[in-house]
């Protein structure tokens, strides 16, 4: 099996569908800005793990295409909302929304997204009860990404997070998407309490895994290669794994200096270098590297009660994508 080969196929099938559900609509401007992300690409983790969860349980994935769209879209409004906040300029190798658009529109784009996807969500072909449930749940999940947000935002300014604290952020903020969607798919594909639950289960350590594979990945490079994200990480004070885990065991010296730097805004270059150096001499990197692996193993060991089939061989496959990816 060729993990990649089997991700494509479905992300191309799920493309298809996604720009026939978004295709026009007026204002014009207003509808170029809602389609500017869903159309330039990414990994489309989300809608394909509802899809292949689907297929685990032997499921037709026609019938969770609607799933797959609403979640990608919410996903991206997250995304206009989460550029406007960092006042990030680019996405996706393009100008974000509101650097294309303007603030004011990206902000509406964003909201249309919102709206977009629960109008998919109602496309949904299953029994009412079931779609309930899944809807219901769709609301729980950006609640709580909505509150994983906050969560990231306020930690910024505080000098300490546990890293207690810090899970149940990347929970919320990251985890609880991929969580939903594999669930979800699972239900809708017909999938009895313990297969949606181990796929829930899945799903959840899947999302653990991947965020904090991310701070990894951002810290684990040589200091040639450190790049600009990174020192305005260290600048921010953004508590990740790595952060807190080498906030809470760095000592003396050491201590100090990860005080006077680590959130300064005003840190230079060399300064910035300096807690990168500090973040690898307490082992937090490593650290952070081995959490993610073993939230993925968790992950994996969740399939177990899943029937063999092609599907659960590429959600074991996408387990050890995780924490094997380069970026």
């Amino acid at each position: 099996m060729d993990l990649k080969i089997e991700l494509k196929k479905r992300a191309d099938f799920f493309n298809i569908q996604l720009e026939k559900f978004i295709q026009g609509g007026s204002p014009e401007t207003l509808y170029n800005a809602m389609r500017h992300l869903p159309l330039a690409g990414g990994k489309r983790l989300r809608p394909v793990l509802s899809m292949i969860s689907c297929e685990a349980v032997n499921g037709d994935i026609v019938k969770v295409i609607p799933l797959s769209i609403a979640c990608e879209l919410a996903h991206n409004f997250t995304l206009v909302h989460d550029d406007l906040m960092d006042k990030s300029k680019m996405r996706r190798g393009m100008p974000s929304v509101h650097i294309k658009y303007g603030e004011s529109t990206a902000i509406i784009a964003g909201d249309l997204l919102f709206a977009k996807a629960f109008e998919s969500m109602h496309k949904t072909t299953v029994d009412l009860n079931v779609f309930k449930n899944v809807e219901y749940g769709l609301i729980d999940c950006i609640r709580e990404i909505s509150e994983g947000q906050q969560l990231d935002m306020e930690f910024e300014k505080r000098k300490m997070v546990s890293e207690e604290e810090y899970f149940e952020m990347i929970r919320k903020k990251t985890a609880v998407f991929f969580q939903y969607v594999a669930e979800a798919g699972a239900i809708i594909g017909g999938a009895n309490s313990e297969q949606s639950n181990a796929l829930s289960q899945y799903g959840l350590n899947l999302g653990l895994g991947f965020q904090i594979w991310d701070d990894y990945l951002d810290l684990s490079s040589d200091l040639e290669t450190l790049g600009k994200d990174i020192g305005n990480d260290i600048r921010n004070g953004k508590k990740t794994l790595i952060a807190c885990h080498c906030l809470k065991n760095a000592k003396g010296e050491d201590k100090k200096i990860l005080d006077k730097i680590f959130g300064n805004l005003n840190a230079t270059d060399e300064q910035v270098k300096n807690v990168y150096n500090l973040f690898r001499k307490t082992g937090s990197v490593d650290y952070a590297k081995e959490k993610a692996i073993n939230f993925v193993s968790t992950a994996k060991q969740a399939l177990n009660v899943i029937p063999d089939s092609n599907a659960k061989q590429i959600l074991s496959g996408l387990a050890d994508y995780v924490i094997n990816r380069k970026k």
